[in-house]
């Protein structure tokens, strides 16, 4: 087991991800939890619902290797045509 030096750290929205996943955007399910942000691979337009919006809001020409700082709760298929997309929570 790899030994991990802040393992008895509290987590906040400053500290550094500690859980990524891929994101496939999908116009009706939630992420398996909300972000704290972000990273885009390939730059596009990106259409998301922010934590605590009801509505979509959509990013035009985001370049890729962008992170948006977004706490984020869904990413839209309908309106989003960036890829490789990558959860940071």
């Amino acid at each position: 087991m790899v030994s991990d030096k802040f393992d008895s750290s509290s987590d906040s929205l400053i500290a550094p991800s500690s859980y990524c996943f891929a994101i496939i955007p999908n116009d009706a399910q939630n992420l398996p939890v909300v972000t704290k942000a972000l990273y885009v691979g390939s730059g596009g337009r990106v259409t998301l619902v922010p934590v605590d919006n009801t509505s979509p809001v959509t990013f035009v020409n985001v370049a890729s290797g962008a992170i948006l700082d977004v706490r984020v709760s869904q990413v839209r298929a309908t309106g989003t045509d960036a890829s490789d997309l990558v959860g940071l929570a």
